[in-house]
C-alpha cells in the first residue's frame, strides 16, 4: 500500500484473507498515476511530435484554415437553400481534404490518434474485465436468494 492510501477490510477473499477496501480518492490517485504513465508513453510522444510538425507546417495550416472556412460556407449555403453553391463548395472541400490527407505527416498524426485511442481502449477493457472477473469470483456462481424468510 502506498502513502496516503486507506485500506479497510471489506469481507473475506477466496483464500480466507481480508480484502482491502479503497476509497474513491485512492482510486482517483491511482488513475492520475496511470494517466501520467500514459502521457509519457511512446504512442503519446509520437503523436506530440507529429502535432508539433503540423503546427509548424505552413501549407497544412493554410489547408486547415481553408477547410474550416469552406465548411462554414457550406452550412450557410445550405441554410439559404442554395444547393448548387453548397455542392460546388463541397467539391472544393473534398479536394482540399484530399490534399491534406496526402501529406505524410498528417497521416502520421492521424495514426497517432488511432494508437492513443487504442491504448486508452485497452486500459478501459482491462479495468472492465478485471472488475467483472473479481465481482464474479467473489460473489460466486450462486444466484441470490429469492427471499430472506
Amino acid at each position: 500500500m502506498q502513502h496516503g492510501e486507506t485500506e479497510r477490510s471489506n469481507g473475506i477473499g477466496a483464500a480466507g484473507a481480508a480484502l482491502p477496501l479503497y476509497s474513491r480518492e485512492d482510486i482517483l490517485r491511482k488513475t492520475r498515476e496511470l494517466a501520467g504513465q500514459i502521457s509519457f508513453s511512446e504512442e503519446v510522444r509520437t503523436f506530440q511530435q507529429a502535432e508539433r510538425q503540423i503546427q509548424g507546417h505552413e501549407r497544412i495550416q493554410t489547408l486547415i484554415s481553408t477547410i474550416k472556412k469552406k465548411q462554414k460556407e457550406i452550412v450557410a449555403f445550405e441554410a439559404m437553400k442554395n444547393v448548387k453553391m453548397a455542392s460546388m463548395i463541397e467539391e472544393e472541400l473534398r479536394q482540399l481534404q484530399e490534399e491534406l490527407d496526402g501529406i505524410p505527416i498528417v497521416a502520421d498524426y492521424q495514426q497517432g490518434q488511432v494508437e492513443i485511442n487504442d491504448l486508452l481502449q485497452m486500459v478501459i477493457s482491462a479495468i472492465h474485465d478485471t472488475v467483472s472477473e473479481k465481482i464474479t469470483v467473489e460473489k460466486g456462481a450462486d444466484s441470490p436468494p429469492s427471499s430472506c424468510g
